[in-house]
C-alpha cells in the first residue's frame, strides 16, 4: 500500500587456517569456506547490511509510470493516478532464504483523473483500515493482508453528472500479491482484483489495481540507501 527484489546472493567469507609456527606439516590445508548469513531485507546493496527492524521503507511511484484502477484487466477504462507513494515500518527481518515482515502504516493517491463515462473529476483516493500487515519473501513475493476487523478496503470520491458518489472497494481475498525485483528496485502490482462494496451503478463492479514503486529506500538511514530482498 512502502529495488527491492528476487533473490540476491549472500556475502561469502573465506577463513584461511594458519598453521602452528615450525609445527604445521607441509599438508596442512585451508579451512573450508564459511558464509556469513544474509538478512531477508539489505541495504544498500544485495547481501549487504541488514536492515534494522523499525526502520521505515518508503517509496513513490516509478518514474513514468501511474498507478491505475481500471475496470477490466486489460482494458484503459477508469481511474488513473499520476502520483502514490506508501511507507512501511519493518516489523522482522530474519536470515535469508526466509520471509521478512512489515507494517504498512501509509498510501496514498494523488493527481488523479477519470475517464468513466458519466463521471467529471476525481476528488480522492484513500486507503483504508491501515496499517496492514505485509511480508516479503526471499523469492520476492509481497504480500499485503488485512483482517476481519479491517479489511484491505480503498474509498474512491468522485464528481459526477449527478453531484459527488463514493464507491467503496475491498479485496475477496483480504490480501493483495506484488512481486519484489532487484533488477529495478522496485515492488510492483499487476491487476490485482478490487470488488465494489458499496456504491451507486457508476462505480465499476471490480477495480484492476496495477502499481510500480520504486526506488525503495530505506529512510531511516543517512542516505535512504535502497533496499534488496536476498
Amino acid at each position: 500500500m512502502p529495488r527491492y527484489g528476487r533473490i540476491g546472493a549472500g556475502l561469502a567469507a573465506l577463513t584461511l587456517l594458519t598453521g602452528l609456527v615450525g609445527a604445521a606439516p607441509a599438508t596442512a590445508a585451508p579451512a573450508p569456506a564459511t558464509s556469513l548469513a544474509s538478512a531477508v531485507l539489505t541495504y544498500p546493496t544485495v547481501g549487504g547490511t541488514a536492515v534494522s527492524v523499525g526502520d521505515v521503507i518508503q517509496a513513490s511511484l516509478r518514474s513514468g509510470t501511474n498507478a491505475t484502477f481500471y475496470s477490466s484487466s486489460s482494458g484503459t477504462t477508469g481511474i488513473k493516478c499520476a502520483a502514490s507513494t506508501f511507507s512501511a515500518k519493518v516489523l522482522t527481518n530474519p536470515t535469508a532464504p526466509g520471509t521478512a515482515t512489515e507494517s504498512l502504516t501509509a498510501q496514498s493517491f494523488t493527481s488523479c483523473t477519470t475517464n468513466v463515462i458519466g463521471t467529471t473529476g476525481v476528488k480522492s483516493v484513500t486507503v483504508n483500515n491501515l496499517p496492514y500487515t505485509t511480508s516479503v519473501t526471499s523469492a520476492g513475493v509481497v504480500k499485503i493482508s488485512g483482517t476481519a476487523a479491517a479489511p484491505i478496503q480503498s474509498t474512491v470520491v468522485l464528481n459526477s453528472l449527478l453531484g459527488t458518489i463514493t464507491c467503496v472497494y475491498r479485496t475477496s481475498t483480504n490480501s493483495l500479491t506484488g512481486t519484489a525485483s532487484n533488477a529495478t528496485n522496485s515492488i510492483s502490482f499487476t491487476n490485482q482484483p478490487l470488488t465494489k462494496f458499496s456504491g451507486p451503478s457508476l462505480c465499476f463492479g471490480t477495480a484492476y489495481f496495477t502499481a510500480s514503486y520504486s526506488p525503495v529506500k530505506d529512510t531511516s538511514k543517512t542516505g535512504s540507501p535502497a533496499v534488496y530482498v536476498n
